[in-house]
């Protein structure tokens, strides 16, 4: 029984399975925060995934077979605000992980079959994963209207795992909000975010950015941008006559826009037009009051190259453009990292960079305005794309849900590559994440002034973290 009414899921193997339950409802006002859900009367069935988020079809990774990061696309349907929850099947007082899909602002879902729960609750976790408008509907800045509508979905999600955790067995004083790429972009988010205070103890950045949010300036080039492309005013009586269809088609033609302005670079570098917007960023002053867990992997930037052949093709010109995309110095920078990979090639070089930028010093920096959380690096590489796609963006996700035996992620051309990947090392990683949402101790020392960071490769080991200041 749900604050909702009742429902009706799956259970198997010790595990309980609730599928496409609505935590909130879409408002008439596509630029209006979410609005609450109609209770329901007799039960509600939850055995099928239910609608996802309006968004483009999303490309750009060549033969690298990306369908289980971004799930189905757009499954249409009258409501996509819901939950999908795993829980052992006798248990009270467990943990509680809510988990934020990527996809870069612009795509993905709760539906993506690499997020399975079934490992979680299976370890004595209740596992929550949601939805959250996408693109413009969640993110544009429309002058006049609420600003970052996709986060305020979030903890519109967050409130309903406080009223109904219970009802699945967890503990709604333990729960840890965690995300991957742009959803852990919005958890860095939400550690500042007054609205979602008190309604998490944990959190878990993966491969997001503790700088990654848009000023207001930047958000106004993509909304002018967005409207142009429309043939509408950039207002928000403009933009609201804008048909469904056609706000989901504009998304790809923004992509590339360069948001540089006098005062700020543009933190996700062309790929998206959208993130969180702000006048500070998330990882601006010190963190407090949440355990705080920070990952990112050591290719990061492979994902944006390796598929493409672009590893292979990049020049010395290609690294010196990034550099200046990213960088105030980027001669500086440029000559940092070819001191600190001295043989390494031009794509790699740009690799680095550009998952650097990215990623891995907006997490660092989050973590070091935290003061007290646990940082790791994730190094595993896979043999995808001939053997070229290695440590990158994603590769990750498989060993913390635990999921190396989904047949999709296996073959040449597939996340994990072909062979077998080692069972050993998700049993770590998911472990570490397991332990963290019941303890908020993963299992190694906190970065701290030494900098430690566990490294997950073939032999885990806590190390001293690489060397940032570049930056």
């Amino acid at each position: 029984m749900t604050t909702g009414g009742t429902v009706r899921g799956t259970s198997s193997g010790g595990v309980r399975r609730f599928l496409g339950i609505p935590y909130a409802a879409v408002p008439r006002d596509r630029f209006a925060p979410p609005v609450a859900h109609p209770p329901w009367s007799g039960v509600r069935d939850a055995t099928r995934p239910g609608p996802t988020a309006p968004q483009p079809a999303r490309g750009g990774f060549a033969a690298l077979d990306m369908s289980p990061f971004f799930g189905p696309g757009w499954v249409r349907g009258q409501n996509f605000l819901t939950v999908n929850v795993w829980a052992p099947r006798s248990a009270s007082g467990c943990p509680v992980v809510v988990f934020v899909h990527g996809g870069g602002f612009v795509s993905g879902s709760a539906r993506a079959p690499l997020y399975d729960g079934t490992a979680f609750a299976r370890d004595g976790v209740v596992l929550v994963t949601l939805n959250y408008r996408l693109g413009v509907a969640g993110f544009l800045d429309v002058p006049g209207t609420v600003r970052n509508r996709g986060l305020l979905d979030v903890v519109a999600a967050l409130r309903w795992v406080r009223d109904n955790a219970e009802a699945f067995g967890g503990d709604p004083g333990t729960v840890t909000l965690a995300g991957q790429s742009a959803g852990a972009t919005l958890v860095a988010a939400l550690l500042g975010c007054e609205q979602a205070a008190g309604l998490f103890q944990r959190a878990i950045v993966q491969s997001g950015n503790g700088l990654g949010a848009f000023t207001p300036e930047q958000a106004a080039v993509v909304t002018r941008a967005a409207a142009s492309a429309l043939g509408v005013e950039p207002t928000a009586a403009g933009l609201r006559a804008v048909p469904e269809e056609r706000l989901v088609e504009v998304v790809p033609a923004l992509t590339g826009l360069d948001l540089r302005t006098e005062g700020a670079f543009d933190p996700l570098v062309g790929l998206s037009p959208f993130s969180v917007v702000g006048e500070r960023q998330p990882a601006d002053g010190r963190v407090a009051g949440v355990d705080l867990l920070v990952g990112s992997t050591a290719e990061e930037g492979n994902l944006y190259l390796a598929p493409q052949g672009h590893l292979d093709t990049s020049t010395a010109k290609d690294v010196r453009a990034l550099a200046a995309r990213v960088h105030r110095d980027p001669e500086a920078l440029v000559a940092a990292y070819r001191a600190q990979w001295p043989h390494a090639s031009d794509g790699e070089l740009r690799s680095a960079i550009l998952g650097d930028a990215l990623f891995t010093v907006g997490g660092r920096r989050l973590a070091e305005a935290h003061g007290g959380a646990y940082v790791y690096e994730f190094a595993w590489r896979s043999s995808a794309v001939d053997g070229r796609l290695g440590a990158a963006h994603g590769v990750e996700l498989p060993f913390v849900f635990d999921v190396l035996d989904l047949p999709v992620l296996r073959g040449a051309n597939a996340l994990l590559g072909p062979g077998r990947p080692p069972a050993a090392l998700a049993e770590e990683v998911h472990g570490a994440w397991v332990s963290f949402a019941a303890t908020g101790d993963p299992g190694w020392p906190r970065f701290g002034a030494q900098g430690l960071v566990r490294r997950f490769d073939a032999v885990p080991e806590t190390v001293p973290a690489r060397d940032l200041s570049m930056w």
